[in-house]
């Protein structure tokens, strides 16, 4: 089979058996009609070596870039031997290239704090403005549910009913997952949709559709100005990560938060385990079983 259909079958695979976007699938159609210039012969027959070197005439890309050319590579061959059309995956034998993202700012507890305290203050009373109302739940879901600014904004208002513990959220690829509600933002729900105005399906309406991207970043920052934390430091993508990491020093398992999050991929996920060694320490001092068995005597010889 030629290169060219056995890319087209790969990436209608992607689309249909694992949602990818389109944005994915044009960059992987791209990525794999580029090695199949450079290498000698069908790219569906290369060899190991010849994948090398590709990889290295790759070295003036970026890290980041050299490393996406190489995982369409990888599950490209992984679509051809589950397919019989090849018996190994030369791709798994080429290091993956070291890439370093960029992380955002981690907002500190004691910011997180004075954020919720100033939108808390704001949406008390029996009349507050119903846009204090928004906010705070708006917060409550950045924070407490670790939401993409998206996937926030798009909610439709059957998202949740009041007696689930969860979120159905659509994500990227067009991928469905369920997250965890917390108490508190049940109860910003539950102040929430009575101030709905009936017929929006979004849970968050602005004119004829949901409030933008765009305005829910004014409106965090407005809010940090209001709250005394830096304006600049304040984003949705910037609670986000605090939700991630904030978990991760919490002890949360790494494999759990991948799914609240929506990562495809659990290598995304550990960008947010860059906590400090002491926290690792008594992580490890607190909840290893090892941490429990103080009546052992190790020094003991075994009967």
């Amino acid at each position: 089979m030629s290169d060219a259909a056995s890319i087209d079958r790969f990436l209608e695979m992607m689309a249909a058996e694992r949602g990818a976007s389109r944005n994915t699938l044009t960059a992987y159609r791209r990525d794999l009609e580029q090695a199949a210039e450079r290498v000698k012969g069908p790219l569906g027959g290369a060899d190991a070596a010849a994948l090398r070197q590709l990889m290295a005439d790759y070295r003036s890309l970026s890290a980041s870039s050299a490393a996406r050319k190489l995982s369409a590579l990888r599950q490209f061959f992984a679509f051809l031997l589950d397919e019989g059309e090849r018996a190994d995956n030369p791709a798994l034998d080429i290091a993956r290239p070291a890439t370093r993202r960029p992380l955002p700012r981690i907002l500190t507890h004691d910011e997180i704090r004075r954020l919720f305290e100033q939108a808390v203050a704001e949406a008390e009373g029996e009349a507050p403005p119903a846009g204090a109302v928004r906010m705070l739940l708006l917060l409550e879901l950045l924070y407490g549910s670790g939401l993409r600014a998206t996937e926030l904004v798009s909610l439709p208002r059957r998202a949740v009913l009041r007696e689930r513990e969860y979120l159905i959220v659509r994500g990227k690829g067009d991928k469905e997952r369920l997250v965890p509600l917390s108490a508190r933002a049940r109860a910003a729900f539950d102040r929430w949709l009575p101030l709905l105005a009936d017929g929006s399906p979004w849970l968050f309406p602005s004119g004829k559709a949901h409030i933008s991207r765009v305005r829910l970043f004014q409106m965090l920052r407005d809010l940090a100005a209001r709250a005394g934390v830096d304006p600049a430091a304040v984003s949705p993508h910037v609670l986000r990560h605090a939700f991630a990491t904030h978990l991760l020093e919490g002890g949360a398992d790494l494999r759990a938060l991948q799914l609240m999050l929506g990562h495809a991929d659990i290598a995304t996920t550990e960008i947010y385990t860059h906590v400090d060694s002491r926290r690792l320490v008594e992580l490890v001092n607190r909840r290893h079983p090892l941490a429990h068995m103080d009546d052992v005597d190790l020094t003991a010889p075994s009967a």
